[in-house]
């Protein structure tokens, strides 16, 4: 892999000023190359080939997608809130670059200045794998909440639809290890979002974003000087701003998650809006920007700023 797409735990992590509010990215890993094949098959290198300024940062001269897996931590109001949380430490996995993973992920998180018992609220954007793994960790043979005083909360539509949803075993051993131990701690809150979105708290917003799966959550930030979203899995990647229509293998609902997907950059394009992508590699933010009859990302570099330790 790529040495710039490498975390490595230290006192920076990449951060973004919206002004009374400093949203920081939380490095897991970075995802294989064969991912983006696997993940979004008609982004080949000659579709990728017709946005240069794809590269060299979200994919590279042979035309492969840079994809990774993180999390957003950010305080609003004084409430300590981390969005999504990745693969997870340990974890039995279908998929060879998610098993077993061993990552410096916690150790990242007390870097930032968000050490998990200090966590208010994790928004968990939709119940898939690279998204809940954190929830948990392992304690000799059970899974224990990772952030123990905190509420986890999801659309109501989402956890509706996986509890009758006929899971596979690798999906189902996904909710045993990162989603029921949750459940069964009294710590998962889930929320209507009706369809203008909701404010759960100060400065918060929940979008919903269906699609890629039913109940699926965009986060929209607003700060004194600016407005971000994070993009959770409505777009895994900046290739899909050339090709709104261009969905991935894993969409519950594809025609959903297109118009979804057309819908939100609509609403995003040439507003000053920072986009977090949940998979884009650094710089992993930019703003959607019009560009002849689709669109294009401008980078929006984060500042590594050295964490100042918020009481909690």
């Amino acid at each position: 892999m790529h040495s710039h797409s490498t975390p490595s735990p230290s006192g920076k992590s990449p951060a973004w000023d919206l002004g009374d509010l400093t949203v920081r990215r939380i490095d897991e890993v970075a995802l294989p190359p064969q991912t983006g094949p696997w993940l979004l098959p008609a982004a080949t290198p000659d579709v990728v080939a017709q946005a240069p300024w794809l590269r060299p940062d979200f994919a590279d001269d042979a035309g492969t997608l840079r994809l990774s897996s993180h999390s957003f931590a950010f305080v609003a109001d004084g409430l300590r809130v981390l969005v999504d949380t990745g693969i997870g430490n340990g974890k039995t996995r279908a998929n060879p670059a998610w098993h077993h993973l061993d990552s410096d992920y916690l150790a990242r998180l007390d870097a930032a200045g968000f050490p998990p018992q200090t966590i208010d609220l994790v928004i968990l954007t939709h119940l898939h794998t690279d998204h809940v793994g954190w929830n948990t960790y392992a304690d000799g043979a059970t899974w224990k909440p990772t952030f123990p005083n905190a509420r986890y909360l999801t659309a109501r539509t989402e956890w509706n639809h996986w509890a009758t949803a006929d899971m596979d075993e690798a999906r189902r051993q996904m909710f045993r290890d990162s989603v029921d131990p949750i459940r069964d701690a009294g710590l998962l809150d889930l929320v209507d979002v009706p369809a203008a979105g909701t404010d759960i708290a100060p400065g918060i917003r929940l979008i919903p974003t269906p699609g890629h799966t039913p109940g699926h959550l965009a986060v929209e930030l607003h700060g004194r000087t600016a407005t971000a979203l994070i993009t959770g899995d409505c777009i895994h990647h900046p290739v899909q701003l050339l090709q709104p229509a261009m969905g991935s293998c894993v969409d519950i609902d594809p025609q959903q998650a297109a118009a979804t997907r057309r819908h939100l950059l609509a609403s995003l394009a040439d507003t000053g809006t920072l986009m977090l992508g949940t998979h884009f590699p650094s710089p992993t933010g930019g703003l959607v920007q019009s560009h002849g009859d689709s669109y294009r990302l401008a980078p929006a570099p984060a500042a590594s700023a050295h964490h100042s330790p918020t009481p909690h």
